[in-house]
């Protein structure tokens, strides 16, 4: 920002400057004054001019800044191809809008002030019948992958985060159409991701490639998949990212990290966590259920043994260390739900 407003200033000094000395020089033309008189005042022309350039090139560098600023937010929020179609509708807006011209400007009086009334009416008008219809519209003219503004109307943006990803199981998500609107993907995120599948150990090497692959996967199997390139440079976290990407388009974060969820939801950011829609959709178990389980290994416990149901739930049985291998009926006593899952406690079925 300081290059920029150091730009204007400098510019809008040397045009103050001329504009300064041709104001005195016009001046001039219209008073008789000695050649000492005349620089004099040529060069206190320069000088105000100069100086009100320099100081107009400050105000006028950070208003410029401010307005790059909103546009860069707003334009966040809609798509390439709605800009796209919105600018045809604003060109041929103006096109039309110039023929209509051609039949007022001759009108006496009032052939003047309607011209600009013309212009700016049929700009808009098309302009806003482009943006409305602009998925029709693209369609039509041959665009793939063309879906509403990345507000997604009714429909907010969804942004993946980098555990979802690697998690992969949005991909088994998606094809089940209970995701609806726009999949935003950062380049942040993708170049974590990239950074991930790099490292030097295995395991995170392979969590990484993982998440590459679920990306590919999610771009194959859903028209919806948005990759954003937007970065904020003054924010180094991820999340932090993430969190001022989110307000930005309106939108929410699909994440499976329990402490992101957490700052999001402090912030006043919509959270799809993962996790807490798998805890959801494991079955109902009540007390006084039978359940039919093999217990793996020892629990913490005296006494106790441990197994898993098929979706990952712990089985706590009492008096099931001495059943380790074997498969057993077990009689549920209570269920402890908590942010990081479901628990479930038992004791064998007499």
């Amino acid at each position: 920002m300081r290059a920029i407003v150091l730009l204007t200033r400098v510019i809008l000094t040397i045009v103050g400057g001329v504009a300064g000395y041709e104001a005195a020089n016009l001046g001039l033309s219209y008073a008789s004054l000695s050649n000492r008189y005349s620089l004099l005042l040529l060069g206190l022309g320069i000088v105000v001019g100069a100086a009100v350039g320099l100081v107009l090139g400050g105000v006028v560098a950070r208003q410029v800044f401010r307005l790059g600023a909103w546009l860069e937010r707003v334009t966040a929020r809609v798509s390439a191809a709605a800009l796209l179609v919105t600018s045809l509708g604003l060109v041929l807006g103006l096109g039309v809008a110039a023929l209509a011209s051609l039949a007022v400007r001759d009108l006496p009086v009032v052939g003047v002030f309607l011209l600009p009334l013309i212009f700016a009416a049929g700009g808009y008008l098309f302009a806003f019948l482009a943006y409305t219809r602009h998925v029709d519209i693209g369609r039509v003219l041959g665009f793939k992958n063309i879906g509403a503004d990345r507000s997604g109307g009714d429909h907010p943006p969804k942004i993946l985060d980098t555990s979802v990803i690697i998690d992969a199981r949005i991909g088994d998500i998606v094809p089940t159409h209970f995701l609806e609107g726009d999949l935003v993907i950062p380049a942040f995120v993708l170049e974590e991701l990239q950074s991930i599948a790099d490292a030097t150990d295995s395991q995170r090497r392979a969590r990484g490639r993982r998440g590459l692959e679920c990306v590919q996967h999610l771009q194959d199997t859903y028209d919806r998949v948005v990759i954003v390139d937007r970065d904020f440079p003054g924010i180094v976290e991820v999340d932090a990212k993430l969190l001022k990407l989110a307000k930005e388009m309106g939108g929410g974060i699909l994440t499976t990290d329990y402490n992101l969820n957490k700052v999001a939801q402090i912030q006043g950011v919509t959270v799809l966590n993962v996790n807490e829609l798998a805890n959801a959709l494991k079955p109902v178990l009540l007390p006084g259920e039978s359940l039919a389980v093999r217990v793996i290994r020892e629990g913490k416990e005296e006494d106790q043994g441990v197994a898993y149901l098929d979706d990952g739930t712990m089985v706590v049985v009492e008096g099931g260390r001495s059943k380790v291998g074997q498969e057993i009926h077990v009689q549920v006593t209570s269920v402890l739900q908590n942010p990081s899952g479901k628990m479930v406690f038992t004791k064998l079925a007499s």
